[in-house]
């Protein structure tokens, strides 16, 4: 999957490859090898990777495939609860939208087809599990309530 973003007409970069990069730089540093989630933080290119491949999969419903959409916008766009610019944390608001999509989208769509689609190591089921039991903890009750109502109006929007 290559997901480029078009900067001018002659440079494209690769969005997934970037964040990686930059998740990568960050745990480079003294800051990022104290970081206290940086397992969660290892998932956000591979969360990245399964919004786009599901929002392509012929299984998946129009309905959810609009609230992937909004997440993937989420992830691209420089609006953001917590801008990607702060380093580690910058990401984690990202994270957690997508694991509260997903795990919506699941009500409605086999585990199968988001498994089939999962790039990563772990279990992307218990992955889910994990990160919404301690996304309040890692971006603050009242952020994660930010995030929360952001995918709540765009599906309302859809």
């Amino acid at each position: 999957m290559n997901e480029e973003i078009i900067i001018s007409a002659h440079e494209k970069v690769d969005f997934y490859q970037s964040m990686r990069q930059k998740i990568h730089e960050f745990l480079e540093t003294d800051e990022g090898r104290k970081f206290k989630f940086t397992e969660y933080l290892l998932l956000v290119p591979d969360m990245f990777h399964l919004l786009c491949k599901l929002s392509l999969d012929k299984d998946v419903k129009t309905a959810d495939k609009a609230k992937l959409a909004g997440v993937i916008a989420y992830f691209v766009l420089p609006i953001d609860v917590v801008p990607d610019f702060f380093p580690g944390v910058g990401y984690l608001d990202d994270l957690a939208l997508a694991a509260y999509a997903l795990n919506a989208i699941l009500n409605h769509t086999d585990s199968a087809v988001v498994e089939k689609h999962w790039a990563g190591e772990k279990n992307i089921l218990a992955a889910i599990k994990q990160i919404l039991a301690v996304a309040d903890e890692m971006i603050g009750a009242g952020l994660f309530k930010k995030v929360k109502d952001f995918f709540n109006n765009q599906s309302k929007n859809s």
